[in-house]
């Protein structure tokens, strides 16, 4: 063999070793990666099932739509308030605990929990503004409560907007909780796209690493351990899931249909505000907008968070005794 010859041959040799290393690396953290991630899946699996025994009930369940929609009735004052939450809120009936306390001696407060929320069950039913308001209607008149005061948080401030028209001899006033207004919108269109990986992610087990990386949106506020515990569990069983993802796939539309509307003038508002929205400096004046027209309306702009019931539910409940007193 010439000596060139022999240089290919240790060539060749040297590259078969190097390739053999590398192909053996790759396979090792293939093999590591599909091991996190069955660790992971079976973690969750584990924990979802002991956390469904660790569920304690609260509210009732009522037929709306051929399932199971979860309603929380506390107080018995003369006048009803209908809380509707924002998007995502894990266990509403828990969520608004402070304010619930703080109003319940005054009033019977209701909490409905929509389709994908808190104890309601999921459901395939597109999550358009029109189903939504539907649904909560047919919730409220299974329980007979057809006189009342509806109070939104966040993007219920956009499917009440649908509701006050659509039941106007119903809805005594309306109550905004930092409630979301039709022309301040996210500009990206959310769709399957962007939404079925995030299936993947939740199936997989991978929210629970999120929300451990996350920091604690009730630190500090005035909600006891057990409460805590208890939406603890429940953000980890409504995050991500399907019901929920389809309201964030109409949410572009939900939101284009309601700068249609406007509250009715004779209607009573009443918006609570965060003043210093850190997203947008719209946020005052659009909220003025809406109520430019109205013959009783007011806003109270508030130094406080998006979340501003936790935070602030004695002032609220203070000036909400004020407002509904000047409508009797």
């Amino acid at each position: 063999m010439t000596q060139q010859a022999a240089k290919e041959v240790r060539k060749r040799t040297l590259f078969k070793k190097v390739l053999h290393i590398l192909l053996k690396i790759i396979a090792a953290i293939v093999i590591a990666i599909l091991l996190f991630v069955a660790s992971v899946y079976t973690f969750n699996k584990v924990s979802t099932y002991s956390e469904q025994k660790r569920t304690e009930p609260y509210g009732q369940l009522v037929s709306v739509d051929g399932k199971q929609m979860n309603v929380s009735i506390q107080g018995k004052g003369e006048e009803t308030v209908v809380l509707l939450p924002g998007y995502g809120t894990a266990a509403p009936a828990l969520d608004f605990k402070p304010l619930i306390t703080e109003l319940s001696p005054f009033y019977k407060v209701v909490v409905v929990e929509p389709f994908g929320y808190g104890l309601s069950d999921q459901t395939e039913k597109e999550r358009s503004t029109a189903n939504i308001v539907s649904e909560i209607h047919e919730a409220l008149q299974s329980l007979h409560i057809d006189r009342y005061i509806l109070m939104g948080h966040s993007i219920s401030g956009i499917y009440s907007l649908d509701y006050v028209n659509q039941y106007p001899d119903e809805v005594r006033a309306f109550i905004g909780l930092d409630s979301s207004v039709p022309t301040l919108k996210e500009e990206q269109t959310i769709d399957s796209s962007v939404t079925t990986p995030i299936k993947w992610f939740r199936n997989l087990g991978f929210h629970r690493i999120q929300l451990k990386l996350s920091t604690d949106p009730y630190e500090g506020l005035p909600y006891d351990q057990e409460t805590k515990e208890q939406i603890d569990i429940f953000i980890r069983k409504n995050m991500y899931n399907n019901t929920q993802l389809n309201e964030a796939e109409h949410m572009n539309t939900n939101f284009t249909e309601a700068e249609k509307l406007s509250f009715p003038q004779n209607l009573p508002v009443l918006l609570f505000v965060q003043a210093n929205n850190a997203a947008t400096d719209q946020w005052v004046p659009e909220h003025e907008k809406q109520i430019k027209d109205s013959t009783h309306a007011e806003m109270v702009l508030m130094d406080a968070g998006h979340y501003l019931y936790r935070s602030h539910p004695q002032e609220i409940s203070e000036k909400i005794k004020e407002f509904t007193t000047e409508l009797k």
